[in-house]
């Protein structure tokens, strides 16, 4: 048994809702989060350039003072589904095809051990809550 953590795009929820759905595996939880990746990088690199680079207007040279050196928070949503051994790399594809644009801050997948699963309605336990 695998919980599954991923966390994706706001725009892509409704896609990866429906991805999931006719891949067999409706049921997950979804929340808003905040956090940033690694993708900060970049504005080192615009401001590497514009000090280096006469063209650069001077107003782009102003605007980069007020860009904070560490990143905001971005708005995110995070999904945790708990599946079988044997659905995990079903869900890892479906999560993954959906939400990949190619692009920095696409997001992650997170894959970990679930140790039990318990129906709180029937007091069921193991693979059969999951279904």
């Amino acid at each position: 048994m695998k919980l599954i953590l991923a966390i994706i795009r706001i725009a892509k929820m409704s896609e990866t809702k429906e991805a999931l759905a006719a891949a067999g595996l409706p049921s997950f939880t979804a929340m808003h989060v905040l956090g940033r990746g690694q993708g900060h990088g970049d504005l080192e690199k615009i401001k590497a350039i514009s000090q280096h680079n006469e063209a650069a207007p001077e107003d782009l040279k102003d605007a980069l003072e007020f860009i904070p050196e560490v990143p905001r928070l971005k708005s995110k949503r995070m999904i945790t589904l708990v599946v079988t051994d044997e659905k995990k790399e079903l869900a890892i594809e479906t999560i993954l095809k959906a939400n990949q644009t190619g692009k920095s801050g696409d997001g992650k997948v997170f894959v970990l051990n679930a140790l039990g699963s318990y129906s709180v309605h029937t007091g069921e336990a193991g693979d059969a809550t999951l279904d």
